[in-house]
């Protein structure tokens, strides 16, 4: 893995968020090639419940300052950056007020998604795509964890179709076992028809439920990989109707060996 680069893009990473199967996972692949002499980036939401003092972020003003249009609204894009301690890893942060500044994730206090997570999960596809942009950066994998982040390859292929700083990228989704009850919003697909893609790439967008986002993202990834233990039935099917590399769950002590000869073997070699 040396000197290959790696865009990490997830949800949730630990130490800013509680540990998870995502935000550790997504930690110690980064670490890993990091450790393994390759050049990273990761990107996360800058979610208000991330204490921003404790884990000294702070904007980054040449990257910020650009309006993302979603459904039709100009949202304005601010980037913040932190280094985990003693990992020497940089951390970007797509940051909004009106989408990531309250005090929680993905639901409220009652347990309850909010109502905007689709506009959310639009913006932070967008903001991603467009940061590393601004920093012209190109990767050589684009690894996806997490719904929120599920977009990301969708918008990758059809929006960002002819970029060339992305052209020669793999992109690899993990799924999990992050599940949740119901649908995004049922308008969702008509807002990410608006950015100009064809019903035929949104169509598992008709009904945003959790299986539907995540064949979304794998229907637009070169390389699936397993990263929660249990996933739901209806998407373990649907991976093993795929005519493309699928990497079996591995647990914690199997799987920076594994991810490496998985990058290298099937997703690099494609």
């Amino acid at each position: 893995m040396k000197d290959k680069r790696i865009l990490y893009v997830s949800s949730e990473v630990i130490p800013y968020l509680p540990e998870t199967e995502i935000s550790s996972t997504s930690f110690e692949a980064a670490k890993m090639v990091n450790n393994l002499g390759g050049q990273i980036r990761i990107f996360m939401p800058r979610f208000g419940n991330i204490n921003e003092r404790r884990h000294q972020l702070h904007e980054v003003i040449r990257l910020s300052g650009m309006n993302l249009v979603i459904n039709d609204l100009d949202m304005p894009l601010i980037i913040k950056v932190a280094s985990i301690p003693k990992e020497r890893m940089q951390v970007y942060f797509i940051d909004n007020e009106d989408y990531f500044k309250r005090k929680a994730t993905l639901t409220d206090e009652d347990g309850n998604l909010f109502e905007d997570n689709d506009e959310r999960a639009i913006f932070f596809a967008k903001g991603v795509i467009e940061t590393v942009k601004k920093l012209n950066w190109s990767p050589d994998i684009i690894h996806v964890h997490g719904w929120l982040s599920s977009l990301l390859p969708l918008y990758l292929r059809h929006y960002y179709g002819n970029e060339p700083l992305f052209s020669d990228a793999k992109i690899v989704t993990s799924v999990y076992n992050q599940d949740f009850e119901g649908t995004l919003d049922d308008n969702m697909q008509e807002k990410v028809l608006f950015d100009g893609l064809e019903k035929e790439d949104v169509k598992h967008l008709k009904k945003p439920s959790f299986v539907n986002l995540a064949k979304t993202a794998v229907d637009n990834s070169d390389a699936v990989i397993v990263g929660g233990d249990n996933i739901p039935e209806e998407l373990s099917k649907y991976l093993n109707g795929l005519k493309k590399p699928v990497l079996p769950y591995k647990n914690r002590e199997e799987f920076a060996q594994a991810y490496q000869d998985f990058y290298t073997t099937k997703v690099l070699s494609q």
